[in-house]
């Protein structure tokens, strides 16, 4: 036990020491921590309309996994939703991390290369160690480098799996995807995985993702959205062709082995995407006051801002500064949670603001005064 005690006492000298968040948010806190973008999630307000319209009645408790249920209409009906959306199957998962852990490693058969940006979220990196498949990385949203990486190494495998994120969850920058995608043009054993986590529900005409916004569902093999977060429910999908779908439902061990999500949670889930899909006006104006949170912080850091979404960092320098910038903020009433290696790599510590479309533009000029006030 020795041994994990003085990992412990290492990781506090450093900084980099968690503790689970203890107590619930003051009255008046403006919170900036959180992913439910859309405000949906908000005091329950949808779940109680959820309750009040659909009247639903099922059962708390699934208790066994999806292949063993005999009760799957919930499930099908959200994933026949989802299939209409995209023009693609789509199967349901526990969570993003089930989906891309149990996706990734199922999909590296033998005589594939896995190509990933260097900045894809640790679920993708799980899942291709658990596939124990060769991989290289790019560098970040650079599709030269991509490129090379292709040029090198097509002539040798049957596939490459070439996987991004749409929206970065720490820098909030987002992928060049038209870019990516057309090199399927010159590299025919390339697939491309998309994980459209922060895109989902704020990105595109319906909240399909940026995947959507630029017309590239069709061109696109693996899209991966989670309910977890602009959707404020919980849960995720893998929407592909027919056939990548039931061999996922046949080989995505997280999928087969994990019992599934019970049916209120489902059900609720289809409620809430049917409601998301036409808030177009609260992704227009989340998209306003992020440009606008956006342009306040890069004139109080004199440093342009990568951010091109609702996720838009303040880069600290250091544990010990992030942690300080976060403490002094919520004195001030503001929420926002700094974000330490290794989650980011040393020197890139900071906060992240996470905005979501029930913040005023008041709102919004408040926390750039408070912030422009301590650094």
């Amino acid at each position: 036990m020795n041994r994990y005690s003085d990992i412990l006492a290492e990781y506090s000298r450093i900084g980099r020491l968690r503790h689970m968040p203890d107590g619930d948010i003051p009255a008046g806190m403006i919170d900036l921590s959180g992913n439910d973008y859309l405000g949906i999630g908000a005091k329950g307000r949808m779940a109680e309309l959820f309750l009040k319209e659909a009247g639903r009645t099922s059962c708390f408790s699934s208790g066994a996994s999806r292949l063993l249920l005999s009760a799957q209409k919930p499930y099908a009906a959200l994933e026949n939703t989802l299939s209409v959306l995209y023009g693609k199957e789509a199967l349901l998962f526990n969570s993003g991390y089930h989906a891309n852990v149990g996706a990734v490693s199922a999909l590296a058969v033998p005589g594939t290369l896995i190509v990933c940006d260097k900045l894809v979220h640790a679920s993708v990196i799980d899942g291709i160690t658990l596939s124990r498949a060769p991989f290289v990385r790019f560098r970040h949203n650079d599709v030269a480098s991509l490129r090379k990486v292709l040029e090198k190494y097509s002539a040798d495998y049957e596939r490459i799996l070439v996987i991004v994120e749409s929206v970065y969850s720490m820098n909030g920058d987002i992928a060049p995807l038209a870019d990516i995608t057309a090199l399927k043009k010159d590299f025919p054993a390339m697939m491309l995985y998309v994980d459209e986590a922060h895109a989902f529900g704020v990105r595109g005409r319906m909240g399909l993702g940026l995947c959507e916004e630029h017309g590239l569902i069709g061109s696109v093999d693996v899209i991966v959205g989670t309910f977890g977060k602009a959707c404020a429910s919980v849960g995720a999908f893998v929407a592909s062709s027919a056939v990548l779908k039931e061999y996922l439902l046949n080989s995505a061990r997280s999928f087969i082995f994990s019992t599934v999500l019970p049916p209120i949670n489902i059900e609720y889930t289809h409620f809430v995407l049917q409601k998301m899909i036409n808030m177009g006006d609260q992704r227009d104006y989340l998209a306003f006051i992020s440009k606008h949170f956006e342009s306040g912080i890069s004139a109080i850091t004199g440093q342009p801002v990568l951010s091109e979404s609702q996720i838009v960092p303040l880069m600290a320098g250091s544990n010990e500064r992030a942690l300080h910038l976060s403490d002094v903020l919520r004195k001030r009433g503001i929420l926002a949670l700094p974000i330490r290696r290794p989650t980011v790599p040393p020197g890139t510590e900071r906060l992240r603001f996470s905005l979501n479309a029930l913040l005023t533009e008041s709102d919004v000029d408040h926390v750039l005064n408070e912030i422009d006030a301590v650094i």
